[in-house]
């Protein structure tokens, strides 16, 4: 069995403190499951249960009898844990020795734990950031136009879909980028410095402001999205409200899952594009309107998004990765939990000759479950 890093503890907890500095969005927002159980790459981790809309209301009439069953097929969507990574670092007898003699090995050390933290959290976070808005059931706003140039109206309309999409009123979270979170805080003439990082209330970490209805927060991961190749589509055949088989015709080139497709007076995210003319899908509850054939369908531009979910909409599973019943090669090994993000990690020391190599590890997945309860909104 591997020793604990009982003489490095110290250094790790340091260095999740100063890692903390550079809040996430995503991480304290959706809904999370982070524990330090280990798990099969590519293994369901969480279920959550699918209930359909219920269309089946009558009328009260007095009878003798009761009215039929009315049973209800409950469907289910799976949080796979489909990625399993590590963040290295390592050193030789030499290195100790000569680096003691200018910054010192343990400041230097704890500095490189520090930025393996960074690296993993980042990615969780991009993971978490590209997920949600590709999920998105519509979107708001205008390509390559900065929201809050001059009132919080994106905001609300933000929230406005969301309402309309039957989303609870609470726990709602909209996650900024970083030139929409600069102009948020040009139009309030306000630093808002997210002085609730501060605490240890995770639920409220990094938040700027709270305003129609959501908790506002940032995201250094949400860069420029580059739409497809597509131009010229109509569509092909009459398209009922709420179908989210959009079969397209005419036009050329790429839909990609993540585009914004405007047809009548809204704006839809797809969930799986085209190469060409075919049929692409986007994200519940479908059309608010009914299509015509030959209806225009106009593909957006390039855009830089901001997301608007509810807390349950997204959800995030981390675990450690999978280690034999017999142990492996290292000498130490330590569970970590980061006290900003929540999120667990492993750090493990594997000896070599007359060097050591570091390994901080951790394991997740993550899953829009509601796409009805998530909107874009366009920057």
């Amino acid at each position: 069995m591997s020793n604990t890093f009982t003489n490095l503890l110290s250094d790790v907890y340091a260095a999740t403190d100063v890692v903390s500095r550079e809040l996430v969005g995503f991480i304290p927002a959706v809904a999370r499951s982070s524990s330090a159980e280990r798990c099969q790459l590519n293994a369901n981790a969480i279920r959550s249960g699918v209930v359909p809309a219920n269309s089946a209301a009558g009328d009260v009439t007095a009878a003798m009898s009761i009215p039929s069953a009315a049973d209800q097929t409950i469907a289910n969507t799976a949080l796979t844990i489909t990625k399993s990574r590590y963040a290295p670092f390592s050193w030789s007898g030499e290195d100790q020795v000569g680096i003691n003699s200018g910054a010192g090995y343990l400041t230097t050390r704890q500095n490189q734990i520090a930025q393996a933290l960074r690296a993993l959290t980042n990615e969780v976070e991009a993971d978490l950031a590209s997920t949600a808005r590709k999920a998105a059931s519509r979107a708001y706003g205008t390509a390559g136009t900065t929201p809050f140039g001059t009132n919080l109206a994106e905001s609300a309309q933000i929230n406005k879909i969301l309402l309309d999409n039957g989303a609870p009123l609470s726990d709602k979270h909209l996650i900024l980028n970083t030139t929409a979170g600069a102009a948020l805080r040009t139009l309030l003439n306000n630093p808002l410095t997210a002085n609730a990082a501060l605490g240890n209330d995770l639920t409220k970490q990094g938040v700027l402001i709270d305003v129609n209805g959501f908790a506002h927060r940032e995201s250094a991961q949400l860069g420029t999205v580059t739409k497809g190749t597509g131009t010229s589509y109509v569509l092909n055949g009459a398209h009922a409200i709420g179908a989210t088989s959009i079969v397209l015709k005419t036009g050329s080139g790429t839909v990609l899952a993540g585009d914004v497709l405007t047809i009548g007076n809204y704006k839809y995210v797809v969930k799986t594009g085209i190469a060409a003319a075919g049929t692409a899908i986007i994200n519940a509850p479908g059309l608010l309107e009914a299509g015509s054939d030959g209806g225009t369908v106009t593909i957006g531009n390039n855009f830089t998004p901001s997301v608007g979910f509810t807390r349950n909409a997204i959800q995030l599973a981390t675990r450690l990765p999978a280690l034999p019943q017999e142990g492996d090669m290292a000498i130490m090994r330590e569970i970590i939990t980061d006290p900003r993000s929540g999120l667990v990690f492993e750090l493990a020391a594997y000896p070599g000759y007359r060097m050591v190599t570091y390994h901080l590890m951790i394991a997740w997945g993550q899953l829009a479950v509601k796409p009805e309860h998530i909107a874009l909104l366009l920057g």
